[in-house]
């Protein structure tokens, strides 16, 4: 077992609060921030400590700010509620856990980020991508145009690329698309029938 000591790389992004929130804080993302270094560490050397292995689960509920914090719940709720009216509470979990995992692994494979990944987001995209696969499943079951359905995402991405572009940006929304990917795929397994429904749905045209 080998110790990695992790001082958590926030990419420049400030936090708010009082002396003592800005302390718990910053304890909370040393403790549960997922950073990508640590994971190319723990895969350079083979040793997998389960105390870097729970950010994995771990980061995305902590968040930099009140208000990134804040969206993100508003996100998850209006989501985890439109994708659980046809999914099982299992399978709910499943698509933010997976989004979460994936999104982490997808960001450390890219070569040029340091900053730690922080927040609901790619879980968040996941839940996106299984709500864009029920719409795509339904406009498909009825002969409309099934690409459609991914005009949320595509919207969504926009607006990043705007904001990057005006303000300056990471790469989160690397961990971001790769969420959205995963849940879309996910959802052809964890949903109610899984991809025998699709099918039969699609064979309704």
């Amino acid at each position: 077992m080998i110790a990695m000591e992790v001082v958590v790389n926030l990419g420049g992004r400030g936090l708010i609060g009082g002396p003592d929130a800005v302390g718990w804080r910053l304890d909370a993302l040393n403790r549960f921030a997922f950073s990508p270094e640590v994971l190319r560490l723990m895969y350079e050397t083979g040793v997998w400590p389960q105390e870097h292995l729970i950010r994995f689960v771990a980061y995305p509920f902590v968040h930099y700010t009140f208000n990134h914090g804040l969206f993100a719940i508003v996100l998850l709720l209006a989501l985890g509620k439109m994708v659980g009216e046809i999914f099982s509470a299992l399978s709910v979990l499943a698509v933010f856990f997976a989004s979460s995992i994936i999104g982490a692994v997808v960001y450390a494979l890219v070569p040029v980020t340091q900053a730690a990944l922080v927040g609901a987001y790619p879980a968040v995209y996941g839940l996106i991508g299984a709500f864009t696969f029920l719409l795509w499943v339904d406009l498909a079951a009825v002969g409309a145009n099934k690409y459609r359905a991914f005009t949320l995402i595509g919207f969504l991405l926009g607006i990043q690329l705007v904001f990057g572009v005006l303000f300056g940006g990471g790469w989160d929304w690397v961990a971001e698309v790769a969420g959205f990917a995963t849940g879309f795929l996910l959802s052809f397994v964890v949903s109610p029938g899984g991809f025998a429904r699709v099918r039969a749905k699609l064979r309704q045209r």
